[in-house]
């Protein structure tokens, strides 16, 4: 049976997330995850090369979260064709081991994506860690979402509900 970690259809949900832009190294990019009084979630902003820039990214406070025997991670979501990265960390740092799968959302339909757990690659500010321990699905603390990959310009991603299943 799926764990759900966020039904984005309560507004209280977005409260848990914040800001990670490349603002922290001196760039100039912006985003936020806002309710859609629709009944979800939207992962937002402009993504700006300038100032040596490119990252914009929204992560969850932390919380148990995991998921023994978990294989994948679920999310529904629609967007705009533009390729984005979820993250799950599995302690309670704000610089710390990222686990990343890549995705796009394509269209405009809701769609829910399976994200095997076995393709989430490890990663520290934004690059990828070869020896890491392969990642515990029970041991889950925050999500991450981030648009990188120098994709200049505005962004948006609507998004339901993120499972561990």
């Amino acid at each position: 049976m799926p764990k759900q970690l966020f039904d984005f259809a309560d507004p209280q949900t977005v409260i848990a997330w914040q800001a990670i832009d490349d603002r922290v190294m001196g760039g100039v990019s912006r985003s936020k995850l806002r309710h859609d009084p629709v009944g979800h979630a939207v992962f937002e902003g402009t993504v700006s090369l300038e100032r040596n820039g490119g990252f914009a990214s929204v992560r969850s406070s932390p919380d148990a979260r995991g998921q023994v025997g978990a294989e994948a991670c679920l999310i529904e979501l629609r967007g705009d064709n533009k390729q984005f990265k979820l993250s799950l960390l599995t302690d309670d740092g704000f610089d710390s081991l990222n686990y990343q799968a890549t995705f796009a959302a394509a269209g405009t339909d809701w769609q829910t994506l399976h994200l095997p757990l076995a393709d989430f690659r490890a990663s520290f500010r934004g690059r990828e860690v070869t020896h890491a321990p392969a990642l515990d699905p029970a041991r889950v603390r925050q999500v991450g979402l981030m648009i990188a990959s120098r994709q200049a310009g505005p962004f948006e991603l609507q998004i339901r509900r993120i499972s561990l299943a």
